[in-house]
This record gives structure tokens, sequence and C-alpha cells, in this order.
């Protein structure tokens, strides 16, 4: 019975550190609360970096702060903006987000805190000279000293080590910055404009966190080192650090990283990279903090009597100690992040022995600039203590309550909030300005580090406890009840007033014909007269014809539509059209709208600029019938019915040659055998479709989880190959196979303006009836003609393909459109 009790209880508490949000007020178990008091007397402080999402050892940061209970914060360098994605479509900037918030939930149940630079995830990168050609060291190394200074950590931890060519190159720069700035924080010539903010800072070791591929590590016999058993058992939590780092690894889902945790012994080690060395732990010589500021032994004094006379059942009784440890930490002077955060922790901590809950509810999720929300205020005690609720102040305005609250009462306060005109929309900051570089374009130096902006709304309550004044920020979220997930809670945002929503991200002209789409700008207010207008074509290039204005009341529909016809003066190629709304009184709303919405992370809003990419081409295309077969999410269907293709996707039933033989060509999309059981299965019907005469075009396949070894019909390997410099050089034989010469002439210039990378997971050890037309390689390396493998089967014609089409077509690349387009042609001949 005791071990289910505390199994039941270990699930129970990673479902509370896994679900709850920050800034919420909510109470939390009594062996928790003792766990946090432990934290709180720690002073200890480790930060951890690597370059990605999902980069960091969750073993070792569940472990240091559960275990050892010190402050670990993990810096990773990029947001995973580069990565692929294994649960939507979303790449990019979007997939940064997710990958952010994802971050977010994973630290959420580990304990540790989350931070990042202003790189943006290029790709993958073989070495570090690579990534500095493309990220500007100087830049980065200031993020990661701002951070050091900011976070002032004892020791510092690098998941990889500074030898390149051993793994990614993102990774080693991230080591390599890190090593160096270990020493920079600590030097006052170093980034000197930071110092108005922050002090220098020397931690006082930086490691390696050691590990090696394929097997245990084993640390050479000059090595000074340390190991940690992070497979233990914690009574308090009812759990394993292994099982809290699995939990908080699942939440990777983006990228494939659901984790099940080891069971029994292991350990993680850490390899010093300089600073003073040590004989048995890692944090010899680290100051105390309490013993280096005024009242500090009183405070230890107060802890420890806490600590030592803890009351598990009566949570009641611990409240006269709490408070007199947080009058000492109220009392004491200094802003240093680490008396700031246990000032913080202190009020958590006292609220959760009170078992209060307090929300700051709005009716609904969003608001537009200018719009009035009605929003309540919740305070419920269920203690027998009295706590007096003095005010919450929301948006500059102080709202009084004076009202005492004990044995269970709940205080409601509605209000209403209005949003007046210059408000900001709820933006994620990094994002505000456009990149530069490669590296986000932040200029305030306060934002450069965090994970993600404020609340929209922040309540700051305060109450009073026995006499003592705490204050709290809790943000203002909207609440309802899902029918599936019960009660469901989300971040509210702030959005314009009036938002553009163009029709397509790429507009298509082909073979000289006029491209058509549609703008509509809706007005989330009442409707407000102006015109619309294109930036980056000339007034000649582009009619714009006014659709009219829709009303819905009910549905809250209030827009114009507008249909926008581009003539051939535009120029070939690719152009970026930015559209505007200017309103009679010279007012400009510029930006569209985005949700992103996930059960396992909150719901993401942000606002993109309106603008879209023309893309003018001489291209010859038929009418075809495609079918496309989804893998692990892209959007090469969307683009090929802007082509003008009639596409079908074949998500569901049978992919049996009977139903594939009315379409002209099949593609099957991104590591789709990886993912997709049933197109594994019925792999020989697809066989069958291209010997009766079918054009099949299979994207690229990772080695990791694929389940099936031959993926044509004949034997190649899946490889790890790849090109990562998108423009690396490009051998082309243009006479080896029909698909370089038309119905599109492939030249050299095609090759031009290719973004992120030129393929991956090249194929390798192929038979010899396949052709390959196109070599490339990454700089000083060896030539690949993996990249692209025609083969005739059969009536029918096969391809197996390496390149990124998965970015390279939505981009909008022109030369890569043109390829991609004579491949599926292969399929009317």
């Amino acid at each position: 019975m005791k071990l289910k009790i505390r199994l039941l209880f270990s699930f129970i508490l990673i479902s509370i550190l896994g679900q709850a949000t920050a800034g919420e007020i909510t109470s939390q178990p009594s062996s928790y609360i003792y766990h946090l008091l432990l934290r709180l007397n720690e002073t200890k402080r480790v930060l951890y970096i690597a370059a990605h999402p999902d980069d960091e050892n969750t073993r070792l940061i569940a472990y240091l702060g559960n275990k050892e209970h010190v402050q670990v914060g993990y810096m990773s360098l990029t947001r995973g903006d580069g990565g692929q994605n294994l649960i939507g479509k979303e790449l990019g900037v979007e997939l940064g987000m997710i990958r952010t918030q994802e971050l977010l939930k994973a630290r959420k149940i580990d304990g540790g805190q989350q931070f990042f630079s202003r790189a943006i995830d290029f790709g993958y990168s073989k070495n570090p000279t690579e990534t500095l050609n493309n990220w500007d060291k100087e830049k980065l190394l200031s993020d990661v000293v701002w951070v050091i200074r900011n976070y002032q950590p004892d020791i510092i931890i690098n998941r990889f080590n500074t030898t390149p060519g051993t793994t990614h190159g993102h990774h080693t720069t991230s080591a390599i910055l890190s090593t160096e700035a270990f020493r920079a924080a600590a030097d006052p010539n170093a980034f000197p404009e930071q110092l108005d903010k922050v002090d220098v800072w020397q931690a006082k070791r930086v490691f390696w966190n050691a590990y090696s591929w394929g097997g245990p590590y084993e640390p050479s016999g000059e090595a000074v080192f340390h190991s940690f058993p992070v497979g233990d058992y914690n009574d308090l939590l009812g759990t394993t650090y292994a099982q809290i780092a699995a939990d908080s690894r699942t939440m990777h889902k983006s990228q494939g990283f659901g984790s099940t945790a080891s069971v029994g012994d292991s350990e993680d080690i850490i390899e010093l990279v300089d600073g003073e060395e040590f004989e048995n732990d890692p944090f010899e010589g680290v100051e105390n903090r309490w013993e280096t500021i005024t009242k500090g032994k009183e405070i230890q004094l107060a802890l420890d009597k806490a600590i030592s006379d803890f009351d598990f059942v009566n949570l009641e009784n611990n409240l006269s100690n709490l408070l007199k440890v947080k009058k000492l930490l109220t009392d004491l002077d200094g802003d240093a992040k680490w008396i700031r955060e246990k000032k913080e922790l202190i009020n958590e901590i006292i609220s959760d022995v009170l078992g209060l809950k307090v929300e700051f509810l709005a009716d609904q999720e969003e608001a537009y600039i200018g719009e009035s929300v009605n929003a309540s205020f919740i305070f419920n005690n269920p203690s027998s203590i009295p706590v007096k609720v003095r005010k919450i102040d929301v948006l500059h305005d102080n709202h009084d309550l004076n009202a005492t609250v004990m044995d269970n009462e709940v205080l409601r306060e509605k209000m209403n909030l209005s949003f007046e005109t210059g408000e900001k929309v709820s933006q994620p900051y990094w994002i505000e300005k456009e990149p530069e570089s490669k590296l986000y374009n932040v200029t305030d130096q306060n934002q450069i580090g965090r994970a993600f902006n404020a609340p929209t709304v922040v309540g700051i309550v305060s109450f009073e406890v026995e006499g003592q004044s705490i204050q709290m920020n809790v943000p203002l979220r909207y609440k309802f009840n899902d029918p599936v997930d019960g009660e469901t809670k989300q971040p509210f945002v702030l959005i314009p007033a009036v938002e553009l929503s163009i029709e397509q991200d790429q507009v298509y002209a082909i073979a000289g014909k006029p491209a058509v789409f549609n703008i509509k700008v809706k007005f989330n207010d009442k409707l407000v007269p102006g015109r619309l207008e294109l930036e980056g074509l000339a007034q000649s290039a582009y009619k714009i014809i006014e659709q009219g204005f829709k009303e819905d009341k009910d549905k809250s529909i209030n827009e114009i539509s507008y249909q926008i016809s581009i003539n051939g003066d535009a120029k070939i190629g690719k152009t970026s059209i930015a559209a505007q709304y200017i309103t009679d009184e010279g007012l400009i709303y510029d930006q569209g709208i985005r949700r992103i919405n996930y059960k396992h992370i909150p719901n993401l809003t942000y606002f993109p600029k309106a603008k879209f990419d023309l893309i003018k081409l001489d291209l010859k295309t038929t009418n075809q019938r495609i079918a496309y077969i989804p893998g692990a999410g892209d959007d090469v269907a969307q683009v090929l019915q802007n082509l003008g293709y009639s596409v079908s996707i074949l998500e569901s039933g049978n992919i049996d040659e009977a139903r594939l033989s009315v379409f002209s060509t099949v593609i099957v999309g991104i590591r789709a055998f990886n993912v997709n059981e049933q197109l594994v299965s019925q792999f020989d019907q697809l066989m069958k479709y291209v010997e009766n005469g079918g054009n099949l075009i299979i994207q690229y396949n990772t080695t990791a989880s694929l389940m099936r070894d031959q993926l044509g019909p004949y034997p190649f390997d899946i490889t790890r190959k790849r090109v990562a410099v998108e423009d690396s050089p490009v051998s082309v034989d243009f006479l080896a196979h029909p698909v370089m010469q038309g119905p599109n002439p492939i030249s050299m210039e095609d090759f031009d303006g290719w973004v992120q990378e030129r393929g991956l997971y090249f194929p390798d050890n192929w038979d010899g009836k396949y052709i390959t037309p196109l070599t490339m390689n990454d700089p000083e390396e060896n030539p690949s003609k993996g990249s692209l493998l025609l083969a005739n089967y059969g009536k029918g014609t096969y391809c197996y393909t390496g390149i990124s089409w998965f970015r390279l077509l939505p981009a909008g690349v022109p030369g890569a459109i043109k390829l991609f387009v004579n491949l599926i042609e292969q399929g009317d001949e």
C-alpha cells in the first residue's frame, strides 16, 4: 500500500509541476512545500549552456535542482528555429516559439530557469568556423556574458566540448562562447556598456558535461572530474531524478523526444575545463551567500529552525517561522537576482502553507486595442489564518479591496479593463524588429536572455498575513472548460484593432498569366475608412479591386475584401511585397495575426508583417492530378496547389495501386517512412503504381526510426550525409536525365538563392540503375551525388530525393520550384 501511495503521489506531483502556469498562486502538497523550503535555504547557482532546445541534459538539471536544491538555469543559444517539426507544419520563427514554450514546460518540471541569446538557428552546421561565419561572435559573446553577470552562477556546465568536428557546429560554438564568457564576465573592460545594469561576475569553475557516443564516458588520467548519482530516488518528490528528467524531456514534442526513464543506478560526469581545481566537490570554495550579507546569519538561523520544525500535517503551524524568515528577507537591501528570487520564493511558500488560490481571469481570451474587457479577481483562503487583502493594481489603476478572508472564504472582485490606443500588441519581443545577420534584433538590453514576454496584463495583489505585507504578481488568464481536458487556462493577449489577412504567403505569376488573389482587412471594432496599398511593386504592375464591405455581427466580422491582380510588369524571380491599410486619418496598419494551438503548450499568438512573396516564373506546367501522402508535416502540397496543380491529400484509407492509378504523380512527404505505418505496410502498392506507369517522388527520411530498409525499386542506403551550406557548390550533368532539360530547362542560376541548406540524409550505396545528375558538397568535404536519385521502373518513373524541398518550396525559391516541377512533369509524359 505504501508503494502505491508513493506512486500515486509521484504522478500527482509531476502533473502539478507540468501543468502549473508561471505566476499562478495555487496550493501544493506539504512535502513539496518542504522541498521548496530546502531550495530557499540553498544559495548555490549553476548555469548550463548549450545551443538548442533539447540539447540540455535534463537528468543533471533535475538532480542538481531537486537533490542539491541549487538554482539551475539553462541557456540555449537558439530557439530551435532551424529545426524540423514532427507535430505540425510550423517552421522557422513559428517553430522557435513552439520550442521556446516546450522548454518552459520542461523547466517547470525539472525546476530550472530558461534563458536564450539572440542567435537564430540557421540549420545544421558541421563546424564552429561555419557557424561563426553566420553568427556575429562578439554579439553572442556579449549575450552569454550578460546572462552570466545577471544570473551570477557559481559554476557553469557546458553540454558540449570545444573540439571541432565532433558534433553540430552550433554545439561546439556554445562551448567556445561559454568558455570565453567565463573569463570575460569578470573583466570590466569586456562589454562595459552592461555595467550600469549589472556587476562583473567571476564564476568559480566551468565544466564540460562529459559523454561518449555509444558507451559510458571514461575520463582520462589527467582529467579533474566529478560524478553525480542521477538515477537516485527522491523521497520528498516520490520519484527518481531520471523520471523527472524523462518527463521534462518529453515536453520536446515537436522534436519527437518522448522519453522513458532509465531504472536503477546511473551517473553523470562533469569534467573541469577552466577555473580552480577541487578535491571532492565541484562547489568547493563557493561561498554560502547568506554569510556574505548583512543579517545573513540571522536568516540562516531562522531558515534552519523553519526546516527543523516543519510540520507536514498541520501546515498552518509553520507560519510563524516562515513569517520570521519573510521579515528578515524584506528588510534586506540589494537588488541581486538571487535575493529577488529568495524574496519571491518565501512569498510563494507562505501562500502554499495557507493553501491560497488566487486567480485573475478575463471573460475572453483576447481583446483589440481600444476594447474594454470584463475581468474577475478571485482570492480563496482555505486556512483558519485571517488574510487581509488590501488591493490589486492593474494597468496603473488601484482597486482597493480591504477585505479579510479565512476559513475557505472566497473574495470576488469584478472589474472592467480598458486598453487605450497606444498599448502594444502581445508580440513576442524577439520578433518585434526584422532580424539582422542571423541574429534577432533586440536592442533593449534588459530583454536579452529572457525566454518570453512578461504576461500582457498582470495584477499586483497586496495582502497581509499577521501584520506582514506580501505582494505577488498574478497574470490575467482566460479560463474555460474543455469538454475533453476540463479546466483550461490560456494567456490573455492584446491584438491590433485592424488586421490584414493575405490569402497566400507566396503568389505565383506563371507563364505570363496574371496572379489573382485576395487580401482582407478585418476591423475588430467598427469600419475605419481608408485605402489598401502595396509596397515593393510599381503601381503599373497591379490593380486593386474592392470587393465590398462584409458585416456579420453574430460572427464579429467587419471586413473589406480586396481582389489583387498583378500583371506582366512584375520582374522575373521573387519579389517581397508588403501590404498596408492606411486610414483617412493617416494611421497605418500592416500586421496580420497567426495563432498556434497545441495542447501541451499555451496558445501562441503573434503578428507578422502583412507581406507576401511574388514568384514570377516563365514556367511550363500541365493539368495533372497529384496525390500527396503526408509524412511528418510540410507545406509542399499547398505550394503545388498555388502553382495550379490539382492536389489530393491521401491522409487516410488504403494506399493501394487502384486508388493511386488515377493520379499522374504521387508525392510522399518528408519522413513518411519514419511515421506512417500504413504507407510502410503498403509499399508494394507504391511500386506497382510505378511499374504500371506512375510517377513517384519520395522526399527524405531519417535513419532513426526508419520502418523500412528498402525505399525504392532498387536498393540504396539512407545515411546521415547532408550539405548544410545553402550556397555550397553544385555540379550538374545536364545530359544525364531528361528532368534536367525540360519542360523547363535547368541552368546553374537555378541553384542560387537556396535557403538554410541544400539537403539532408542523402542516400549512399545505390544500385547502378539509378541516375544521379547532381553533385554537391559542403566546403572541404568530398562531393556527394546522393541528393537526387532517378530511375525508370516498368512503365513508370521513380525519384528519391534528399533535397530540402520542404524548406525551399514554401520559401518560394524560383530555381528549386522549377526543378521540382520538372520532377512532377515526368508524370505527364
